[in-house]
């Protein structure tokens, strides 16, 4: 483990008292006391509010100013639930009403077919709805999971977060070297879930269109899936307006280099799915995420290369 900070203690203090006081309440009560937090989060983080006021405005210009208010509002309010459903992710087995028994999953025939394959399969999703959900719906279908994560800067509280993960039988990779992790599980026949839906920088990325605007992004997946031909399946996980929760799995995508597919043009086949996605309900992406950060001179110069 990282060396521990005195702030960092005092930050899993913190967590640790919410997680007591989260923790035994009805699931409807957390979800309430979620969403008055994400309410407040507005207010107490008016950095992350103008960056996702920024975001949602450039990537969705049809809407009005008012429907734009109304999306921040439901998505600062969406992430507020979504932290009290994590802090009680552990429950199910002495929770007849957890979470987990609040879901509606469609489409496991398509991710049974790619595992037929035999190559274990990436899971494609984005940071969309309560995203740690739909990670955990292969093992609810008996299907061995690994869940590629960013590590916290707390190490207490990324500790913390990692047994709540393992509480659904999923393993955890580190992002870091994150290829050739995922490589290794694909090779045990496992299943990978992968969020392609942030920003990396270069080199290991190239400019995708994301909501008509250019965004760096791993070409990691689309290499080990074109290279192995490891079948890529999308699955997403919405909250739906009676807190249930719509999980779907798409058909599994083979990706190769014939009939002229590169990394690129696969990498961008892979974004245009997850903002098919997001579109369904953009308040409940994170658009709080600096996720643009393309300059027209860098994408001029990848060009020319």
């Amino acid at each position: 483990m990282a060396s521990v900070s005195f702030k960092h203690r005092l930050e899993y203090l913190g967590l640790r008292l919410a997680a007591a006081l989260i923790r035994p309440l009805p699931r409807k009560v957390a979800l309430k006391v979620g969403r008055l937090l994400g309410r407040l989060g507005m207010k107490l983080l008016p950095g992350r509010y103008q960056q996702a006021k920024e975001n949602m405005s450039k990537a969705l210009p049809e809407l009005s100013s008012a429907e734009i208010e109304t999306n921040l509002r439901r998505c600062f309010e969406h992430f507020g639930m979504s932290s009290m459903e994590m802090l009680r992710f552990d429950l199910p087995a002495s929770d007849p009403k957890a979470v987990r028994n609040h879901i509606d999953i469609s489409g496991e025939n398509h991710l049974k077919e790619a595992l037929a394959l035999d190559r274990g399969a990436i899971l494609l999703t984005g940071h969309l709805g309560f995203w740690e959900l739909g990670a955990s719906i292969p093992t609810e279908l008996g299907v061995p999971v690994d869940i590629v994560a960013k590590p916290l800067k707390n190490p207490l509280s990324d500790a913390y977060f990692e047994k709540i993960r393992k509480s659904f039988g999923a393993n955890i990779l580190s992002s870091r070297k994150g290829a050739k992790r995922i490589l290794k599980s694909l090779r045990a026949k496992r299943s990978v879930g992968v969020l392609l839906d942030q920003h990396i920088s270069p080199p290991g990325s190239v400019p995708t269109d994301f909501f008509g605007r250019k965004a760096y992004t791993t070409t990691a997946i689309a290499n080990l899936a074109m290279k192995y031909q490891v079948p890529v399946v999308p699955i997403f996980c919405l909250r739906k307006p009676d807190d249930r929760y719509d999980v779907w799995i798409e058909p599994m995508l083979l990706l190769s280099a014939d009939n002229g597919q590169s990394v690129e043009s696969n990498t961008q086949l892979l974004t245009d799915i997850i903002e098919a996605a997001i579109r369904r309900d953009p308040s409940q992406w994170f658009w709080m995420h600096k996720r643009w950060r393309v300059k027209n001179k860098q994408v001029k110069g990848n060009a020319s290369e």
